[in-house]
Formats: C-alpha cells, sequence, structure tokens
C-alpha cells in the first residue's frame, strides 16, 4: 500500500473510504462485487460511479470523488489498460491519493510496468486511439508507478474469498488508524500541532525523541493520539503504545524479564508478529534500525520502559520519530530528551467551549446557561478531563437540574475525575505524599523559601520533595516570584485524602480546613494528637467562644493559622473569656490574625517557632523575659496599636525578617537586637511614636530598612551599612551623616516629605533611586555628577530649590528627573537639553524660569508655548509634538512632560 510523502500535520475531511478504479467488463460482476459486499459488511465507506457517464475525459466529479477517498484501491485487470477513461483515472490518483492499493487480479505486475502480455496488447489499443503523445507518455508513468507498489496479487491466492477478505481487513486496519473527523475538530488542536510540528523538525532525517509534559486530565493522550493519525502514513511502521505505565514489573519477573517482555509486545505490533517471542534484548535494534518507525510510548513513568522500547535512537531508522508522553520531566530528562513539548492548561474560553461540546453538544452554551456554564468550566479548574467528564455528567439535563448538581460539584470531585488524579498521587514516594498534602491543605500559594523554612526540621526532604512534585506535574513554581501553585482539583484531592483519615471524627484527620469543622473540634475539644495543622479562615465564622484548654488534646500540633481572607467591617468575634492557658510546645507556625489577649500564655514555649504572624492584635507585649527563638525566621505584629515593648530578642539569633509597621504605641526598640545578625528586612514605617533607634549596631545581613512616618525620629538610623534600601519619609531627620557616602550597598533613599532636611544629602556612588520630593533643598550641587549609576531622582514640590547643577547632564543612566512643582527654580541647566544621554522623563515647572542661556526662541507667554528649540525637539520626544517648529498647545499647571 502506497503512503503519502507529504510531512504535513495539516487535516483532512473524507466523504469516501475507498475508490474504486476498475475495468468493469473485467470485474464488476464477479470480483468486485464480492469485494464491494465485504466492504459494506465491515462499514467501509466506498465510491460507485453507476451515475456517471463513461467518456475519454475525466469528468470533474470523478476528480472530486479521488480527491475525498482515504484510499485508492486500483483493480489492474487484462482489460484495465484498453480504457482510456482507467488510464486518465489513474493519472489523476497517482497526482493526488494519499494513499493506494493496488490489487493484479489475474495479470502479472511485471506485465503491467514493461506492458507486455495481454495487458500491454490492451494498452496499445488505447494508445492508437489517443494521438496526444503528452497524454500516453503520463500512462505510461502512472503504470509503471502502480506497478512499483506492493499490493495484492490474485495469482499468490487459491481462492478469491480469502484475497477479497484480506484486502478488506487491510483497509480496515488502514481506516482504524485514521484519523476521525470528530478529532480534527478538538479545541485548540492545531495550534498543538503547529508546536510539535517546530519539535518533531519532520523534514529532518535524524531520529528524533520528543516528550510530551503535563498533568494528569491534561490532554496528553489526545494531542499524542491526534499526532499519531495525522503522521501515521508518513511512515513504514508505526506504534501506539498506550498506557505504558500499566505495564508495571510483577513480582514474577526480574527487571531484564520485564523488559523482554515488554519488547514482545512492542516489536509484535511494530512489524506485525503476533505472538513474537524474544530472548535478547538486541532485537529491537536488530529489526528496526533500517526501518523509518513512528513510536507514541503513552504515559510512561519509570525508566525501565523507556530504556527496554527507546534506548537509543540508533535503535530505529532514519528519519524515525519517537514521542514519549508523562506526567513527570524528571523522566524526560533521565533518558536525554530534550525537546520536551509542555501542554498548559487551554484558555478560558476554549475551556467554556470543551465543557460545551460535552454538556450541550454545541460549541457554546444555549440561551440562559451561560452563567452556569462559566461557573461549571472555573470549578474544573480548565483542566480538559474535567471539564469532558462534567460536561458528559450534565448531558441531558434540563437547566433547573445542572443547577441543582452545583453544591455537589463545589464541594466533592467527580469520582472518574478523582481516579484520573490519584494515579499522579499514588506513583509518589510517602514523604512526597506527605509534603503534597501539605501543600493542598496549607501552603497552595505560598512562596518556595517560606515552604522550606516552614518544613526544614520535618524530615521530609522538602527540597527534593518539591522537585518530584514539580516534576510529576502535581504543582508548579512560577520562575518571577517564586510562588507553589497547585491547580484546584489537586488541591480538592488532597484535602479530600484527609478527610478520609477519619471521616465522622475530624478531631483525628492530619489537617482540618473546613471553618464548621475546626469551630466544632474547638467548641466541643474534639481535637486529638493526630492534628498537625489548623487553617481556619475566621471571615468565615460570626462567632467562636473557646475555653482554655482548646488545644489541650493536640500535642503535635505544628501550624495554627486563624486568618482573615476578607476585608469586611463586621469583623469576626473570637472570644477566650477565661484567657489561654496552653498552646502546644511544636508549633512552628503560629499565624493569629486579631490575637484578643494582651500577651501570650504564660505556659507557652516558643523554642520550635519559625513564623509568628500576629498582627491586628490585643497585644501589648508577647511576654516576659527572654524565650528560646533559635528557629525563629520571621516575626510579623504589623497593626497591633496597643503594642508597647517588644521583648529581648537576644536568643532569636536566627530572624531573617521583623515587621513592627504601624505599632502606634511602640516607642524604641531593645537593644537585644543587635544580636540578630541575620536580619535582613526591617520594617517599622508608620510607628509613630518611635524615638529611638539603638546606635552603633552593624547588623551586617540588614539590606531593607523601612521607616516611613516614623514622624518623631530625629537622628539618622546608623544600624548598618550595607543596607540597600532605606526609606526615612515623613520623619524629622535634619541631616545624614557624611559617613553614608561610604556604605557599599545602598542602591535606594527615600527621604520625601522630610522637612526639616535643608541639604542635599552627601550618598555613596551606588545609589540609584532617589526620592527628596518635599523637602526644603534648596539647591543639587555640582558633585551630583559623581552619582553615576542614578536613574531615578524625585524633587517634586521642593518649594526652596532654586538652582539645579548642570551635572545632572552627565549622568549617563538617569531616565527620570522630576521637579514638579518647585515653583522657586531660576537656573535650569541646559545642558540637559543639549545631551543625547538625556532622552527619558523631565516633569516639571518652569514658570519663573529666566535663563538666558537656554537655546532661542524659547520663552513661555500666556502658558502658552510658542516655540520649542531645536536641540529638545532633535533629544525628547513630546506627546504633544509631532514635528519641530511652532505650535501652539495648552499646557495645563504651567509645566512640560518630556516623555519618550
Amino acid at each position: 500500500m502506497e503512503e503519502s510523502s507529504s510531512l504535513s500535520l495539516q487535516s483532512c475531511n473524507w466523504r469516501h473510504h475507498v475508490f474504486p478504479s476498475f475495468s468493469g467488463k473485467d470485474v464488476r460482476r464477479t470480483f468486485l462485487s464480492h469485494l464491494l459486499k465485504e466492504f459494506r459488511r465491515k462499514g467501509i465507506r466506498t465510491f460507485i460511479d453507476n451515475d456517471i457517464k463513461r467518456s475519454q475525459m475525466i469528468s470533474s466529479e470523478l476528480v472530486r470523488a479521488i480527491r475525498e477517498s482515504r484510499i485508492a484501491v486500483v483493480v489492474l485487470s487484462r482489460t484495465y489498460a484498453s480504457s482510456s477513461w482507467c488510464l486518465n483515472e489513474l493519472v489523476e490518483i497517482k497526482k493526488v491519493s494519499q494513499m493506494i492499493m493496488p490489487v493484479f487480479y489475474e495479470v502479472d505486475p511485471s506485465d503491467v510496468r514493461k506492458r507486455t502480455g495481454e495487458f500491454g496488447k490492451a494498452f496499445e489499443e488505447a494508445c492508437e486511439r489517443q494521438p496526444d503523445e503528452e497524454v500516453k507518455q503520463k500512462w505510461r508513468e502512472a503504470l509503471v508507478y502502480i506497478a512499483n507498489i506492493a499490493g495484492e496479487s490474485s495469482q499468490n491466492w487459491d481462492n478469491e474469498a480469502d484475497l477479497i477478505d484480506k484486502i478488506a481487513m487491510s483497509i480496515s486496519y488502514e481506516l482504524n488508524s485514521t484519523l476521525s473527523r470528530d478529532s480534527y475538530n478538538l479545541v485548540g488542536i492545531d495550534n498543538h500541532m503547529r508546536e510539535l510540528d517546530s519539535l518533531l523538525c519532520l523534514e529532518s532525517t535524524e531520529v528524533k525523541m520528543v516528550g510530551i509534559w503535563g498533568p494528569a486530565g491534561i490532554g496528553k493522550t489526545t494531542i499524542a493520539r491526534a499526532l499519531f493519525n495525522r503522521l501515521s502514513e508518513n511512515f513504514q511502521h508505526t506504534i501506539f503504545m498506550e498506557n505504558v505505565k500499566g505495564s508495571s514489573r510483577t513480582s514474577e519477573l526480574d527487571a531484564y524479564g520485564f523488559q523482554l517482555r515488554l519488547q514482545e509486545q512492542f516489536l509484535s505490533e511494530v512489524i506485525d508478529h503476533k505472538h513474537m517471542k524474544i530472548h535478547d534484548l538486541g532485537l529491537v535494534k536488530e529489526r528496526l534500525q533500517d526501518l523509518k518507525v513512528l513510536v507514541v510510548l503513552d504515559d510512561v513513568d519509570k525508566l525501565e520502559q523507556l530504556d527496554a522500547l527507546v534506548k537509543q535512537s540508533q535503535w530505529f531508522g532514519s528519519g524515525s520519530r519517537i514521542i514519549v508522553t508523562t506526567e513527570n520531566k524528571q523522566l524526560l530528562r533521565a533518558h536525554g530528551i530534550t525537546c520536551i513539548y509542555e501542554l498548559g492548561f487551554p484558555s478560558r474560553s476554549d475551556s467554556l467551549q470543551i465543557f460545551c461540546q460535552y454538556a450541550f453538544g454545541e460549541s457554546s452554551a444555549p440561551d440562559g446557561c451561560i452563567e452556569l456554564a462559566t461557573e461549571i468550566t472555573k470549578l474544573a479548574g480548565y483542566l480538559p478531563l474535567a471539564l469532558k467528564v462534567l460536561g458528559s455528567s450534565l448531558r441531558g439535563m434540563s437547566k433547573d437540574e445542572q443547577k441543582s448538581a452545583l453544591p455537589r460539584l463545589r464541594t466533592s470531585l467527580n469520582e472518574d475525575i478523582r481516579n484520573v488524579l490519584r494515579v499522579g498521587y499514588d506513583g509518589i514516594h510517602d514523604k512526597d505524599k506527605v509534603i503534597f498534602l501539605h501543600i493542598a491543605c496549607l501552603f497552595n500559594g505560598e512562596n518556595v523559601d517560606y515552604v522550606k523554612q516552614i518544613l526544614a526540621s520535618s524530615g521530609l526532604d522538602v527540597t527534593f520533595g518539591l522537585q518530584v512534585l514539580t516534576s510529576r506535574s502535581l504543582i508548579h513554581i512560577s520562575r518571577c516570584n517564586r510562588t507553589i501553585t497547585m491547580h484546584n482539583l489537586l488541591e480538592q484531592l488532597g484535602r479530600e485524602i484527609v478527610c478520609e483519615q477519619s471521616i465522622a471524627e475530624p478531631g483525628k484527620r492530619q489537617f482540618l480546613m473546613d471553618a464548621s469543622e475546626i469551630y466544632d473540634v474547638l467548641a466541643d475539644n474534639t481535637g486529638t494528637g493526630a492534628v498537625l495543622g489548623i487553617s481556619l479562615d475566621i471571615s468565615k465564622i460570626n462567632e467562636l467562644f473557646l475555653n482554655e484548654r482548646a488545644f489541650g488534646g493536640m500535642h503535635n500540633l505544628l501550624f495554627l493559622r486563624f486568618y482573615k481572607s476578607s476585608s469586611s467591617k463586621d469583623q469576626p468575634e473570637l472570644h477566650l473569656p477565661r484567657g489561654l492557658d496552653y498552646l502546644p510546645r511544636k508549633l512552628r507556625l503560629l499565624h493569629w490574625d486579631a490575637f484578643p489577649m494582651t500577651s501570650m500564655p504564660l505556659s507557652f514555649c516558643p523554642q520550635f517557632l519559625v513564623v509568628i504572624n500576629i498582627r491586628e492584635s490585643q497585644l501589648e507585649k508577647l511576654w516576659e523575659g527572654t524565650q528560646p527563638l533559635r528557629s525563629l525566621k520571621q516575626m510579623d505584629l504589623s497593626k497591633s496599636e496597643n503594642l508597647k515593648e517588644i521583648p529581648d530578642l537576644s536568643k532569636a539569633v536566627n530572624i531573617e525578617e521583623l515587621c513592627l509597621s504601624y505599632c502606634g504605641s511602640l516607642v524604641m526598640l531593645p537593644s537585644s537586637i543587635k544580636n540578630l545578625n541575620k536580619l535582613v528586612v526591617l520594617d517599622m514605617k508608620y510607628c509613630s511614636k518611635l524615638e529611638i533607634i539603638p546606635c552603633n549596631m552593624d547588623l551586617e545581613s540588614l539590606s531593607i530598612l523601612n521607616l516611613d512616618g516614623c514622624s518623631r525620629l530625629e537622628s539618622f538610623p546608623e544600624i548598618s551599612s550595607k543596607i540597600g534600601f532605606l526609606s526615612l519619609s515623613e520623619t524629622a531627620i535634619e541631616e545624614i551623616p557624611t559617613t553614608v557616602a561610604s556604605w557599599p550597598c545602598l542602591a535606594a533613599l527615600d527621604m520625601s516629605g522630610c522637612k526639616n532636611l535643608k541639604t542635599f544629602p552627601c550618598l555613596p556612588k551606588t545609589i540609584e533611586w532617589l526620592d527628596l520630593s518635599r523637602t526644603e533643598i534648596e539647591e543639587v550641587p555640582l558633585w551630583i555628577d559623581k552619582l553615576s549609576k542614578l536613574n531615578k531622582l524625585l524633587m517634586n514640590s521642593c518649594m526652596k530649590l532654586r538652582s539645579i547643577s548642570s551635572g545632572i547632564s552627565t549622568l549617563e543612566h538617569i531616565k527620570t528627573l522630576d521637579f514638579l512643582g518647585c515653583k522657586n527654580i531660576v537656573s535650569f541647566p541646559v545642558e540637559i537639553f543639549e545631551s543625547s544621554r538625556f532622552c527619558h522623563n523631565l516633569v516639571m515647572e518652569m514658570r519663573n524660569i529666566q535663563n538666558p542661556d537656554l537655546p532661542r526662541p524659547f520663552y513661555f507667554k500666556n502658558n502658552y508655548i510658542d516655540t520649542i528649540p531645536d536641540c529638545i525637539t532633535r533629544h525628547c520626544k513630546l506627546p504633544f509634538l509631532n514635528s519641530s517648529g511652532s505650535i501652539s498647545s495648552k499646557i495645563e499647571n504651567d509645566f512640560i512632560w518630556f516623555d519618550k
């Protein structure tokens, strides 16, 4: 059977399965009638030309039928070549048919090729009637072409019945491997095919291996099968081996025996040798190294499967393509497959279309069902499997029936979806399963480093475990902000797995997330040592009364999180009428928004705490004395308006972040802060009563210090010379020490709104971003040209600023200058307009500038710009200027904004 040489991935729609070409007087009432009957029995659609009038020229209807038929079956009988009609058909078949099967009926293929014997005499008769030599040459070429195709010959068969059965079976097998019209209409299929086409490099004669990677239910098998069906006709031998991970090694087989069994299955199908037995793993190479093959291994989950079937590209002939689908990216890398197509989630519109196809049998929702379809599509998390399953489950329901199904869909997984997703979970190591459940129940959406800190002493090999979960498509870690995200259906799976630990008694589960269940457990004191984590959205409760021993039974509790997801004015009320006597000593995470007590329980021992996050609390102090805090990494007490003192932190030697912003009663920091040599971030913005920051403390790791709005702070804080970002906005600081000029890391300084600052500060060459807006500075000094890395200078509303040094024009990296509202500037450096370095943003008010050195003509009259100097139009792009020359344009507030 001849295959097309085209490597295109484009789809085709076939009206007919078979186009038969034959000489009627030889075979119509005998061989052909039996063959067509067998075709009908097997459901093979055949084009019949009974109603077409035969003539010398082939009709357009016949040409269309040939083009729209999947396979051309050419029955070459004794008188076939005597018919110009048949010969013209054959020329057209040679030109357009993608697959041809010749049947040599009572003729020898060599007679057809050489035009000898009775067949040759018949051909000569046709040639005598055809005066056009070009037409006769096309006939000859078509006969040679068809004779060189391996087909079926009646001379090789004892009876016609077996021959007909063989032909029909071959056609049926071929049609079974052909992509159906429904597959061509898969939503988004063409985009996938284009991407895979570029990876496969089909025009190359190399042997290429390509991986298709993505989570369970994303459509890997569907895409791979569509690809296989579109490509198969271009290869000598093909195999689509599905559910390879179902071929797991059993106890009775060792590794070698398992690989032999896989190879037997593989080779039996590739070379069509049923019940094949092999005894040597080198047989795949031996049999396939000269054959161009297309191999799809679907749903592979172990390296030994790849090693057994496609270990080396040298096993396969030139131009072969091996496609592997898997949920495990690391598996592909381990096998050396570098061309990997990551199958992403469909867009919202495509997802909606997929759902509608299965739910309504249309590409869009009917009137009145759009909101319902959109919500269910969102509940499915845009996962194709879920869209298909949920859509099919709702097919045929009325709108009211579909609405009544929503509550169940919101709270529990469909069984079919669950079974598919569960396979990925079941296939990982027990430690990785634990990490998976931690993320599903507590840490979905958290930063990678945060999760690693929280689980650092858990013995779970967290770094490696996160890599495993990522490569298995069970989580995704964003590159930009390193955030862990888990698909909502996987999250739901994890939570259901936890619920199965104790369906009737939530207090015996590892994690508690449901607000009503947590309410019951805490109110009834039914928590046990099984509980590792509680995550309660207190926005979802109206009022909760806890007794002093609410956590008494949960001695293994590691993660306690009471958080507010809503900023509603109706604050939830959590009451501790007798206080709180006990918090588990093993706690690693304590996050309690709006904590109602003025201090922590006397018995509380925070020795294992990694994160303490108590925002908007009633705390006045945390605890008395010095606590063991060696594990502590983060402390956030922000918006605790009553907090008056910070406890002794001398033992918190590993703390990295300390947030005390908006603690309006806090007056000073403790001297113990000098011990925090790993502190990176200190945020104390709007601590409006803060007056004292300890001096002479060189915190070697401190990089970010925020003291915005500390309006009583008069002294510049020299607690670290390694600071990169320093914000002192709206403080009472009068000057910056000259020692700051030698700081090696300072990149950003914000002193906007410092009303006592009168002198432009001495700063290091490292400064890149400087905000001195709303200060009393009078001059931008000459030495500003030393700040070679400065790219942004903001000095808007500096009402006493009168002059600006021309040194600004030499700054190579400057992008933004903002002098808007500096109404008293009388001298502005003309060099800034002449410098080719400056071509970005300038915002300024120029009402009082009377600089005679500005290029002429350049003047203002009644708030109108009459003329723009050439030096400005040459180097600046103005939003109100289309060309150089005179314009007249009203500029509001008397300022010019030069914008690239």
